[in-house]
């Protein structure tokens, strides 16, 4: 039987978040009273830089499970971020463990933190992988649309590879949306029509999200 990641773990991811996120930069939080308080969700975050993940787990008002890639896990920060609860993905195959663990938190009533697209790029939503349409008509979690604005506009002066310190970074949460076309039906039709409906969603939020923060 899989193990799943600690909510109790995730809860102190969340707490060493905040402690660093508002120590370091000067995040605006725009739209957390849309999370819902309790049962499952899937928090799907645009990724555009390293900073984003962090910065979503230490301002969502719940703790996060983000689904990490196996490759960010190396040396002192496998058992730490296996100990604040994230998961390990490996992308090259279909990873039953990880996908397990998913499915587990949100049938937990947990948070499922996702980068759509699968991998650091533009973060404008362009392109999805069928993950999170699959977690979403799966589970039934409703999804909230996250996003991070910010992060790239400038690199920082002391590390070339962060925002500058203090500087501000933007997050927005959306409203909650179901994934799923209320049949219940998980065909690849069905699973394709769904990530279809995501891309919408997604891509009308960080719309909205620049023109409010103007970015």
């Amino acid at each position: 039987m899989t193990e799943l990641p600690s909510v109790r773990g995730a809860e102190v991811g969340r707490r060493i978040g905040v402690g660093l996120m508002y120590g370091l930069w000067k995040p605006r939080v725009l739209g957390a009273w849309r999370v819902p308080a309790n049962g499952p969700l899937i928090l799907a975050v645009n990724h555009s830089h390293n900073i984003d993940g962090p910065m979503v787990m230490g301002v969502a008002p719940r703790p996060t499970h983000f689904l990490i890639k196996k490759e960010a896990f190396i040396g002192p920060l496998d058992p730490f971020l296996l100990g604040i609860g994230q998961v390990k993905v490996n992308r090259e195959t279909t990873d039953r463990t990880a996908i397990t663990q998913a499915l587990g938190i949100l049938g937990n009533g947990g948070v499922l933190g996702i980068f759509p697209e699968g991998t650091r790029g533009e973060g404008d939503f362009a392109s999805l992988r069928a993950g999170l349409a699959y977690f979403a008509v799966r589970s039934g979690a409703p999804i909230v649309p996250v996003a991070v604005l910010g992060s790239t506009e400038k690199r920082g002066r002391l590390i070339k590879g962060l925002p500058p310190l203090r500087s501000r970074v933007d997050v927005v949460f959306g409203a909650p949306f179901d994934a799923g076309d209320g049949s219940g039906r998980r065909t690849r039709k069905a699973l394709d029509e769904a990530t279809g409906r995501i891309q919408k969603q997604l891509a009308a939020h960080l719309e909205n999200a620049r023109r409010l923060t103007r970015r």
